[in-house]
């Protein structure tokens, strides 16, 4: 009885733990109060609004309860759930891969059957006596590490995982994205790029499916929409489809990119440069009539609402480039962007534009500050890596996707058009507010580009004077979804306000907490599964009449008891054994 008795108190105080835990690992988007903002911008409205989505016992607009849970109707039509550089290892981070399994057991093999050659006996016994020692500090240490890594690597798929199942089911986005850096490295062979290929889609977004060709389209005056953002089940498709976005460690900088890194990245996740256009249904005949319309309304600057959505590859867009006609491709599809855009003066369309690598900003705004190394002659000379685009680049995103200018006398004043660039690169994130003071001096080519972080930017309410002579941009750099950083999960809501004719837009993050978490409570939950199974037993051995404490106590040090007389648990098993 003795040890069941201490497996049950140990059951009592391990169980409500573990449940307490799982509970918050798999509601952790509850307890955070992680929800898809509203127009309200109020936080805990929203929070509720997702928890009726999960309530069994909505009302539909008849008044009837129902048993399928209805979405809210304030929620947003555009909620795109964006996660940031998962960055899957695979073998390439495993030693023995690298290195060979006990490599140094198989040179003492080679030395021992005369399959090297030395100059003496003695020679050759030096080397068995180093490659012994090796064994002990290197070979052993890198076969436990190899094990430990590989399992490492599961445990971060389903981590990763976790966080996008469980975001998915939570917040119920109409859209996804992966902002880049969806493998560890650009350097590994096919092989290895299939088989990472196949871990993000089998076990990290599994249920997931990339945009088929067909529908990334290239830009185009005459477009047909990309889908209706009108909650049906039609539309359902988009929150299976990901968006994915091309990294540095998916397919290189631009001194590492090459046409057969870009067709293998577009083979498995889809492509690198393309637009998506969803639409938004009207059905109000005076607000339809209110749309520009060359012969109905040509004086009406309104169009057709649309969120405009363009994927970019921004790996290549400074130079030295290791190959120009990828580059060129890169230019012209953002030339054919801004060339099929609609003219700044009207409204209803708005760009997002989404990307890796974040725009240039001075040291200090965002924890990475501008860094460009290259690779030497001999390689090319091409960009080996960078934090930031330069600043010519960065000023070509504002001016050109969004036809912003630094002159008020500019077509629409210089204001462009709305938009918002989300992408990743920087595992801490940012966010910034990217804007150009027109008023600033007499000479336009004088003024330059000024970046603030958004809180500090919305404290000095620049925001506000888009349209009084300071136009700006947000750049919002999605945290990294990755363990070291807390498994972030950014959540961008777009909702059209017919009063303005303009899209509005609000994000918020939600946290998971790092992975070490995550593995806590899976091996709590498995410890406490055995030690019932251990409990559970010991009672059916106790039943059928084995003295299961006495067969116990025969496998306990006598030290333990010896000196324990005062300790009644030892004395009864004491007494047990004599007995």
């Amino acid at each position: 009885m003795l040890v069941a008795a201490f497996l049950r108190n140990g059951l009592g105080l391990l169980v409500p733990l573990a449940i307490a835990c799982t509970i918050y690992l798999y509601l952790y988007p509850f307890f955070g109060g992680c929800a898809f903002p509203l127009p309200s911008r109020d936080a805990r409205e929203a929070l509720e609004a997702t928890k009726r989505l999960h309530w069994p016992f909505n009302r539909t607009d008849d008044g009837a309860n129902s048993t399928s849970a209805q979405a809210p109707t304030q929620l947003a039509p555009f909620r795109l759930l964006a996660l940031g550089d998962p960055q899957l290892e695979g073998d390439t981070s495993i030693p023995t891969v690298i290195l060979g399994t006990f490599p140094h057991a198989a040179s003492i093999y080679r030395h021992v059957t005369f399959q090297t050659e030395h100059w003496c006996f003695r020679e050759r016994l030096r080397w068995i006596a180093h490659d012994i020692v090796d064994i002990l500090f290197e070979d052993i240490p890198y076969y436990l590490e190899s094990w430990r890594k590989r399992l490492d690597h599961i445990g971060n798929d389903f981590y990763l995982a976790h966080i996008y199942r469980t975001m998915h089911w939570w917040t119920r986005p109409t859209h996804v994205t992966v902002l880049g850096d969806l493998l560890g490295s650009q350097w590994i062979e096919d092989e290895e790029f299939d088989r990472r290929g196949q871990r993000f889609w089998q076990r990290v977004f599994r249920g997931g499916e990339r945009v088929p060709d067909e529908v990334a389209a290239w830009p185009a005056h005459e477009y047909d929409l990309a889908g209706m953002l009108d909650g049906s089940e039609e539309e359902q498709v988009w929150t299976r489809r990901i968006i994915n976005v091309a990294g540095n460690h998916d397919i290189g900088y631009a001194g590492d990119l090459t046409k057969e890194r870009l067709d293998r990245f577009e083979r498995v996740f889809g492509k690198v440069n393309y637009e998506l256009r969803f639409g938004i249904p009207l059905n109000d005949s005076a607000v339809l009539a209110s749309i520009h319309d060359d012969d109905r309304n040509p004086e009406s600057n309104r169009l057709d609402p649309e969120i405009r959505i363009v994927v970019l590859n921004d790996m290549n867009l400074d130079t030295p480039a290791k190959d120009t006609s990828l580059q060129d491709a890169t230019y012209n599809f953002i030339n054919t962007v801004i060339g099929t855009s609609a003219a700044v003066e009207y409204e209803g369309i708005f760009t997002l534009v989404l990307t890796h690598i974040p725009l240039y900003k001075p040291e200090g705004v965002c924890v990475d500050a501008p860094f460009f190394d290259f690779h030497g002659e001999e390689d090319g000379s091409g960009v080996k890596e960078q934090y930031l685009l330069s600043a010519d680049a960065s000023k070509g995103f504002l001016e050109g996707f969004f036809g912003m200018n630094k002159n008020p006398d500019a077509a629409g004043g210089g204001r462009g058009r709305k938009g918002l660039i989300l992408n990743g690169h920087d595992h801490e994130g940012c966010d910034t507010w990217h804007f150009v003071n027109q008023t600033n001096g007499s000479d336009p080519s004088e003024r330059s580009w000024e970046v603030a972080r958004w809180r500090d930017a919305q404290a000095r309410g620049l925001p506000k004077l888009t349209t009084s002579g300071v136009p700006g941009r947000r750049e919002i750099t999605v945290r990294s979804m990755m363990g070291d950083f807390s498994g972030n999960a950014g959540l961008l809501s777009m909702w059209f306000n017919p009063e303005t004719w303009e899209w509005e837009y609000e994000f918020a993050n939600c946290r998971l907490g790092t992975q070490h978490f995550w593995w806590f409570v899976h091996i709590l939950d498995f410890g406490v599964i055995v030690v019932f199974l251990v409990y559970l037993v010991i009672s059916l051995l106790e039943l059928v009449g084995v003295d299961v404490d006495a067969r116990f106590f025969r496998l306990v040090p006598r030290w333990l008891y010896r000196k324990s007389d005062d300790d009644a648990v030892m004395q009864n098993g004491h007494a047990r054994i004599k007995g």
